[in-house]
């Protein structure tokens, strides 16, 4: 009867004070945010037109269309995203080069 009692017990405290300890975590906001590239309206208007263009591919019914117009359709999205990453003006760097950055960093120096 003192072992279920004990268990019990001990089940009961550890259901009690584990969520305690959880809740106490801070919670951490962003400090600083980095604005983005401005990007001139002529780009801007561009790329709402590939943007709208996009969603109307998307919302539109492809189950009526043969595969050469499927696929001229998956060419047009390719070229479109393609074109949307250029306006971006972003420099995207993999996993794998930025491991291989921070090695020769630390050797070099």
């Amino acid at each position: 009867m003192k072992k279920i009692f004990l268990g019990l017990m001990i089940t009961g405290l550890s259901l009690t004070f584990i969520p305690l300890q959880l809740n106490a975590t801070p919670k951490v906001t962003p400090s600083s945010v980095v604005d983005p590239i401005p990007v001139s309206p002529a780009e801007a208007a561009r790329a709402n037109e590939l943007l709208l263009r996009l969603n109307e591919i998307n919302t539109s019914d492809k189950s009526n269309l043969n595969s050469s117009e499927k696929k001229l359709l998956r060419k047009e999205v390719s070229s479109i995203n393609s074109e949307l990453k250029a306006i971006g003006n972003g420099v995207y760097i993999s996993g794998a080069a930025l491991i291989i950055i921070i090695i020769l960093l630390i050797i070099l120096l």
